[in-house]
C-alpha cells in the first residue's frame, strides 16, 4: 500500500492495529469501529465545505491589500501542517479543521487575484475540479484500476520532484531569480510555465488515484474509523492543488 501523498504515505497510516490492549487485524475491534468509504465521503464533504466558505469569504470580505500576503502566508502554513500530519498516526480533528480553513485562505486569495484580472475563471477552475475528480473516480472504479508498487513510487518521486522545483522557484523569486517555471499572473506566457502546469495537473489526478486506492485498501484491513479524518485530509490537500493548477493553466490559455 503506497501512495504520493505525504499524509497518507505511512506504513501504518491506516493499520487496524488498536490504540490500547489491542492487536492486529483479527482482534476485536477498537471502539468506535471501522473506517468506512461512505465515513470517507462525509468527512470530506466536511473538509471541502470548510474551505468553500472560508474561501468565499476571504474572496468577498478581505481587503484587497491583504489578499496576496494572506495567500501566502496560508500556504506556508498548510505546507507545515501537512508535515506534522504525515508524521502523525492519529491525526486530531481540529488540526484537519484549522488545515481546511487555512487552506480556504489561499484559494479564496488566490482566485481574488485570478478572478480579477479573468473574469469567470474560477467557476471554470471549480468546474474543472470536479468534473476531473468525478472522471477519475469513475475510471477508477469502472476499469477496475490496480495500482502497483512501481507506479505508486514512480507517481512519488514525481510528485516530491515537482513539489521541490517549485519551492525552489518561490524561493528564489525573492532573490530577483527566475527559473522560469512559473509564469505571472498576467503578461506573456512560455512553453515551460504550460508544461509545468500541465504535468501538474496530470500528477494531481494520479495522485486522487493513488488516494482513492489506498482509502479502499485501508477499509477493506479494517482501519480504525478515526482514521476516516486522516484520509478527509489527504484528499482535501489534493483537491486543493488540483484546483490551483486547473486556475494557473486555464489563466495561460485565455492570456
Amino acid at each position: 500500500m503506497r501512495t504520493s501523498n505525504p499524509v497518507l504515505s505511512r506504513d501504518d497510516a491506516f493499520s487496524p492495529y488498536l490504540q490500547q490492549g489491542g492487536t492486529r487485524q483479527g482482534a476485536p475491534q477498537q471502539q468506535g469501529g471501522r473506517m468506512t468509504i461512505d465515513d470517507v465521503i462525509a468527512k470530506t464533504a466536511v473538509t471541502m465545505a470548510v474551505v468553500m466558505l472560508v474561501a468565499a469569504a476571504t474572496f468577498f470580505m478581505m481587503p484587497d491589500q491583504l489578499i496576496f500576503p494572506a495567500a501566502i502566508g496560508a500556504s506556508l502554513a498548510t505546507i507545515v501542517i501537512t508535515f506534522i500530519v504525515a508524521a502523525r498516526r492519529h491525526v486530531p480533528v481540529g488540526l484537519v479543521m484549522v488545515f481546511a480553513a487555512l487552506e480556504g485562505v489561499m484559494v479564496g486569495g488566490i482566485s481574488k487575484i485570478f478572478e480579477t484580472i479573468y473574469p469567470g475563471i474560477v467557476v471554470q477552475a471549480v468546474f474543472g475540479t470536479f468534473v476531473a475528480a468525478a472522471v477519475t473516480l469513475a475510471t477508477y472504479k469502472f476499469f477496475n484500476i490496480k495500482v502497483s508498487g512501481r507506479f505508486a513510487k514512480i507517481v512519488g518521486i514525481a510528485t516530491i520532484a515537482m513539489a521541490v522545483a517549485l519551492l525552489a522557484n518561490f524561493g528564489l523569486s525573492f532573490l530577483g531569480i527566475n527559473l522560469g517555471l512559473r509564469s505571472g499572473v498576467t503578461g506573456p506566457v512560455g512553453l515551460l510555465p504550460i508544461l509545468i502546469s500541465a504535468i501538474a495537473v496530470v500528477l494531481a489526478v494520479l495522485n486522487l488515484i493513488l488516494d482513492f486506492d489506498y482509502i479502499e485498501r485501508g477499509v477493506a484491513m479494517g482501519a480504525p474509523a478515526n482514521q476516516s479524518w486522516k484520509a478527509a485530509f489527504g484528499l482535501t490537500a489534493t483537491l486543493v492543488w488540483l484546483y490551483v493548477e486547473l486556475l494557473r493553466i486555464i489563466s495561460y490559455f485565455r492570456r
